[in-house]
This record gives structure tokens, C-alpha cells and sequence, in this order.
């Protein structure tokens, strides 16, 4: 697997609100490029954008203006969405398998990423039955069983309590360490961005600039309590206030 880049260049987007008809611009000229093998965090206030950008990367948007590139050709997206979305009515083994199978990879690599992300003695069970951590973690489960080149994080872990979000931080970890991807998170969470990101970039205003960007330069694996990343937590909250 070879990791790939991410590159949004001049990119303007406009929406048209149905209620009242008014045009919001959400981007104007924006260009943002995330290296391969990088993971870039995008922290910002609501309504800056920060979906809007993940969802131009994935391709559910496209721009008015400019270019998106993810990736060389077709690359492999893996996504968690803040809800998990899964189906209900099936078995957790099932619903990895059918990302599994659509992605054109082998079934063994299903129980394989289920043992990764330990619900191994779940396979059989529905995810009506599993608590909130554990239905997350199938998520989890389902975008990195297709083997992605890019992995697209929309708040993932914001529905969770802080305990549950916080082993859910170290099993992405985990995950990154395992194969070399390219990485767009988008959070609300400073202190999540400086621990799972290489680089974080603070948006503001509408249409959205780049307000800040912070490198961190802690190795992996890293701990949450490292006060070097609340030293650039600090910094992010400050800069988003």
C-alpha cells in the first residue's frame, strides 16, 4: 500500500439556503494540500467549513470552483462518520463484510480487523445490542478492512464519553502505526487533533481562511496525558477563541 496525497486547490464553494434562498460561501480560493502519509487534523468553529472539506475530499461534494484530488486514480477511501451507521438488522461480521466484499477484499481480513479493534467475540452479535464504544468500533473496523490509501474522520468520536473516546484515540493509533495512509480528521477536540494528528489546522471566518497551523512534533506512539500536547492544546483553544 502506498500512501496519497490530498490537494485542494482554489477551491470556492457556495450552498443556497433552501429557507431562505440566501448564498453562503463556505470556501473562496482555498487550497490545502496534506502529504502522503500525513495525518492533518482541521479544527475550527462551527459552521467554518470543516465538513464541508471532507466531504469535497470525498467526492459527496463538488467544488464550484478549483480542484480536488485525493489520492492518484481511484484510491481507497475508508470513512467514520460521527454516527456509525450500521445495519442493524445484521450480524457485526456482516456488516464489515460487505465493505470488505465491495472493496474486493479477501473475507479473511475480516476477522482479522475485528480482532485489531477486540471485538473478535462480537462477530456474531447485532449492533442494536452493543454500547455506543463498541458500535464506534465496528465503524472503526468496517473503514480500514478495505485496505484504504485515505482514511476521512468526521468527528468520530464526539458522541462518546471522554473515557470511551479516549481508548477509541489509542486504537486509531494503533491502527495508523500498522500501514502507512494519508489522514483528514475533522474535530471539535484540540487536545484529539494534537494527539492523533502530524498537523493541525485551526479554520476561521466564512468564507474559511486558515487561521493557524500548528506541526506537531511528538513521535508516535504518543500518550494522551504528554504535557507537550497540552502545551499545543492550550495553544489551539487559544487560537479558536
Amino acid at each position: 500500500m502506498s500512501a496519497s496525497p490530498i490537494v485542494l486547490d482554489g477551491v470556492d464553494k457556495t450552498f443556497i439556503s433552501r429557507r431562505t434562498g440566501e448564498k453562503q460561501q463556505v470556501f473562496r480560493d482555498f487550497s490545502l494540500r496534506v502529504e502522503p502519509g500525513e495525518m492533518v487534523a482541521v479544527v475550527g468553529a462551527s459552521g467554518t467549513g470543516k465538513t464541508t472539506l471532507l466531504h469535497l475530499v470525498a467526492g459527496l461534494e463538488l467544488p464550484d470552483r478549483g480542484t480536488v484530488t485525493a489520492g492518484d486514480g481511484r484510491p481507497r477511501l475508508g470513512v467514520v462518520f460521527q454516527q456509525p451507521r450500521l445495519l442493524d438488522w445484521i450480524p457485526v461480521e456482516k456488516n464489515v463484510a460487505l465493505a470488505a466484499r465491495a472493496a474486493g477484499v479477501p473475507r479473511d481480513d475480516v476477522a482479522k480487523v475485528l480482532a485489531d479493534v477486540g471485538l473478535a467475540d462480537y462477530a456474531g452479535a447485532y449492533p442494536s445490542v452493543l454500547s455506543g464504544g463498541q458500535r464506534q468500533r465496528v465503524a472503526v473496523a468496517r473503514a480500514f478492512v478495505v485496505r484504504p490509501d485515505l482514511v476521512l474522520l468526521d468527528e468520530p468520536f464526539s458522541a462518546l464519553d471522554e473515557l470511551t473516546a479516549r481508548r477509541l484515540r489509542l486504537l486509531l493509533q494503533d491502527l495508523w502505526l500498522r500501514e502507512q495512509r494519508t489522514g483528514l480528521l475533522v474535530t471539535h477536540n484540540a487536545l484529539e487533533a494534537a494527539f492523533l494528528a502530524d498537523r493541525v489546522i485551526v479554520l476561521a471566518d466564512r468564507p474559511a481562511r486558515v487561521a493557524r497551523e500548528y506541526r506537531i512534533a511528538r513521535p508516535r506512539p504518543r500518550t494522551p496525558e504528554d504535557p507537550d500536547l497540552f502545551d499545543v492544546h492550550r495553544e489551539i483553544v487559544a487560537a479558536l477563541a
